[in-house]
Parts: C-alpha cells; structure tokens; sequence
C-alpha cells in the first residue's frame, strides 16, 4: 500500500522538480516517511522504506539524497500554494525557530502563510549562528518572497518586537508591503504635536485602546516617516504596542494572528514532525529538509480542509480546541496510507502539471 502512494507522489511531482527518477523516488518517500514515523531523523526514516535492501544501505541512499540535491531556495513555495489554494491574498508572519545539535545552533527565519484554517512555511532561510536576524538578512527574504509572489498577494506582514528598525520598516513601507509589527515600549517616537518621548510615557495613562501616528526617532522634520500606533494593556498589565503603514483601527485586532507562527512551529516540531530530531547541520541540507517538511505540513492542512470540509470544528467546555487544524489532517493522513494510500495522496492531485510565477 505504501508503493502506491509513493507512485501517485512520484507522478505528481514529476513535472516540477529536475531530479531523476531514483532521486525523486527518495524525496517522495521522505515526505512519505516523516509523516508515517512522525520524525526526520534518517536514521528512523530508513527503516520504512519499502525495500529489500539493508537499513544501513537504504540511510546512505538518503544521505547521499541532502548531499548531492540542490533544488535552490524557495522550490517548495509555488507548490505549496498551488496545494492548498490559499486564494488570491493571505497573511504573512515572521519568525526564528532555533535549536541546538550539540554545540551548532540552528537558527531559522521563517516566512509563514497563514490563513483562516492554514499555516505553513513558505520561504526560509538559515542563520548560520545564535540570535536575531539582521536588517539584510530580512529584506533579502522578502526580496525573494517578491520575485516568486506579487505583492498584492500580501494581506499583512506579521511580526514580534524583535523584527523592528528604521531601515527595515523603510523597506516595507516603500515596497507597498502593509504591516503590524509590535514594538518595544521603551521606544522613542515623535508624536504629531511634536513632542518626543518614550511609548511607555505616551500610554502611561493609557487604559483601553488608543491610536494615534507617530516616526521614530526625535527632532523630526517635515519629510519624516509616520507610521500608525495602536496599543494597549495586556494581562498583568503590560502594554502590547503596534506600528502599521495603514490605518491602525483593526491593527492590534490583525496581530492576533501572529501566533499562527508560534503554532507551526510547534506542528513541525513535538506536535508533528520532530524536526528537532535531524542531525543535519550544513545549511543547504537544512533549507531542502524545511522544504520536505513544508510540503508535509501543506498536506495535512489540505487533508483537515477535505475532512472537515465548510463546517466549524468544535471546541471543547474550556473553550479550545481537541485537535488543532494540522493534527487533524496529520491524523488522518497516518490512517489513511495504511487503509487507503490513493486516499491520502489526493491532496497533491491539486497542484496542476505545470506552475509559472504565482500571482
């Protein structure tokens, strides 16, 4: 049974990805095998190839695969979208998921698509090193997001405090990339009448929800960027402040949605995938394992959409969820590839035989 879901896979993705046959036969069985092992350790995945030959055999074929596959970086985004039919515009976030093999630290920037039930990997890219990513290292992702994607396609560009900076929001702001970022509360801005000072001085008073425009920064001339605020008190008091290019009436409303990120990183890792398990630390074999693990992500999130179809999952007496959206696509696809495999690879008969530039 698991051949032939192998075989549909192979078919599928034959006319998008330059690989040959043996090659695209092991990609296949990689995504195959992560979702049914829930890991992507090679060492595991080795063992559920379908296949006479040794074990030790079967997990250098797999490692030959990340040594010698190179499909550039952002192969894996126009199928992705193809996949789950995200309609004509969807949110992005930003984030960094890290972790340590020993003393190497691996260090993801993530730019997600989340939607109202979808959240997944779109482009990424590793850091190399420990900590926040630079200003360069955030246009150059958005520069490559760009030339795949129409900017039209961007609802809003969703971030923490740690995605902040002059240069950066000047970047977004001239590229007509709308965004809500949160800020630091101890940041100086010059408010319309024209006094400077901290945002945690501006709201000191602040016991609802306020908004008003602002630039970074002191001593501002009449050229000055202005950016919209939004803020207010959270649990335990703590002010949650926001910046947009446009109108700030919904933007801490918007920024809920950020989580969505927090949550996928989850799915791929001890929720799903175990993508913590990888003893891979070389940045070209990072980047191609993300991609197989973003394509695993898209198809539980498609298989969920076909299970529960226009209905509402319901939600348990203290308000959340039993299963969250991927677990229950994640769930059936491992029930599926064992009772009817041509069933669980229906999702991928929606990326069509051939892909141009996304709009």
């Amino acid at each position: 049974m698991f051949t032939e879901a192998l075989t549909t896979l192979k078919a599928r993705l034959s006319p998008h990805l330059p690989l040959s046959n043996s090659r695209l036969e092991t990609m296949c069985f990689l995504i195959l095998g992560m979702v049914n092992a829930r890991t992507v350790n090679l060492s595991h995945l080795a063992c559920e190839f379908p296949t006479y030959a040794k074990v030790g055999s079967t997990y250098r074929r797999l490692q030959r695969f990340f040594q010698h596959v190179e499909l550039g970086s952002d192969w894996a985004a126009p199928l992705i979208v193809k996949m789950i039919g995200a309609g004509p515009s969807w949110h992005l976030c930003l984030d960094r998921t890290n972790w340590k093999i020993g003393q190497r630290h691996i260090n993801f920037l993530v730019l997600a698509l989340v939607t109202r039930r979808h959240r997944i990997p779109l482009m990424w890219s590793v850091l190399g090193r420990a900590g926040n990513s630079d200003t360069a290292q955030r246009i150059a992702l958005m520069q490559r997001y760009l030339s795949v994607f129409e900017v039209s396609t961007i609802k809003f560009l969703l971030a923490d405090r740690e995605f902040i900076g002059v240069h950066w929001l000047d970047f977004l702001h001239k590229n007509h990339i709308p965004f809500v970022i949160r800020v630091k509360a101890n940041q100086i801005v010059t408010a319309r009448d024209g006094k400077t000072q901290s945002l945690i001085t501006l709201l000191r008073t602040c016991r609802g929800k306020r908004n008003f425009d602002a630039c970074f920064g002191g001593n501002k001339t009449g050229d000055a960027m202005w950016f919209s605020f939004a803020g207010k008190r959270i649990k335990g008091g703590e002010l949650l402040i926001v910046v947009s290019n446009r109108p700030a009436h919904h933007a801490l409303t918007t920024y809920k949605k950020r989580w969505a990120i927090e949550n996928l990183f989850g799915d791929t890792k001890t929720r799903g995938f175990n993508i913590e398990d990888t003893r891979l630390t070389i940045s070209k074999k990072l980047e191609l394992l993300l991609g197989l693990v973003a394509l695993a992500v898209a198809w539980a999130s498609k298989t969920a959409t076909k299970l529960i179809g226009i209905g509402k999952m319901k939600r348990k007496n203290h308000g959340y969820f039993a299963k969250s959206f991927f677990r229950i696509g994640f769930d059936q696809i491992r029930k599926l590839l064992k009772s009817d495999p041509i069933a669980a690879v229906s999702p991928w008969l929606l990326i069509p035989t051939k892909i141009k530039r996304v709009v």
